[in-house]
């Protein structure tokens, strides 16, 4: 199995899920670029991301693996599949449609937030804490996002993710799934009971693209469901697969 993450995510965020699914299967949790541990690239697009995970799929000489996909990296995984479909078993996508989607005011408050951080100026957590507080309400987005912070050096500390390519690229993050293919293949959508990602109106284009798409919602989770509702989401994965 390998797992990737969403937008600002990082591959920390689903230890958790891995090492239950690692009871069963053997799991890679990968950053993608310009976030994690990956490195940055002012090349920031879909076609890029593929590429990525063809290349480390190559490296390590995978056959057939399940991919689980968060957000963007369920736009990764889906993107991935259409072009590489002898290369996939099975298709994971959590909370993401294959829709263009708008930009969220959410996402341009973290953004925001982070690059209001000045680095040569502020070397303290809680007043890093204080900056991003003004513009993310939201305890749970705020820990989310500190979780990319990280100490350079003793002085200095930084953004693991390259947030301007980031911004500079950001229309492309939310760019539909634009392909001629199919995925025939078995494909699991998960939706979260409280989130807006996935509508009952876009069924129709996701089985069009997906036509092996089965459906299964998480009652009262956000689009966070791997945070909020890991037991069930763990046991849907179990199932599916």
């Amino acid at each position: 199995m390998i797992i990737l993450h969403g937008l600002f995510g990082i591959s920390d965020n689903w230890v958790t899920i891995g090492r239950r699914l690692a009871e069963k299967f053997e799991v890679f949790i990968l950053d993608q670029r310009n976030h994690g541990q990956s490195p940055h690239s002012d090349t920031f697009n879909y076609y890029a991301l593929v590429d990525d995970l063809f290349e480390f799929i190559e490296d390590h000489q995978f056959i057939n693996p399940v991919l689980i996909g968060h957000s963007m990296g369920g736009k990764v995984a889906m993107n991935f599949a259409l072009e590489y479909p002898h290369k996939v078993d099975k298709l994971i996508i959590v909370d993401m449609g294959v829709r263009q989607y708008s930009a969220r005011q959410s996402h341009i408050n973290i953004i925001n937030a982070m690059l209001d951080v000045d680095f040569d100026r502020i070397s303290s957590r809680n007043e890093i804490d204080k900056i991003i507080s003004e513009k993310i309400e939201s305890s749970r987005i705020k820990q989310f996002v500190l979780k990319n912070l990280y100490r350079i050096n003793k002085n200095r500390l930084g953004w693991r993710l390259n947030i301007q390519s980031i911004y500079d690229n950001l229309e492309n993050v939310f760019k539909g799934i634009d392909s001629p293919y199919t995925f025939d293949k078995p494909s699991l959508f998960v939706k979260g009971g409280a989130s807006d990602y996935i509508l009952p109106e876009d069924y129709d284009l996701i089985k069009k693209i997906f036509p092996d798409a089965q459906f299964q919602t998480i009652d009262k989770a956000s689009h966070w469901i791997h945070a909020e509702k890991p037991d069930e989401l763990c046991a849907v994965f179990n199932e599916f697969v």
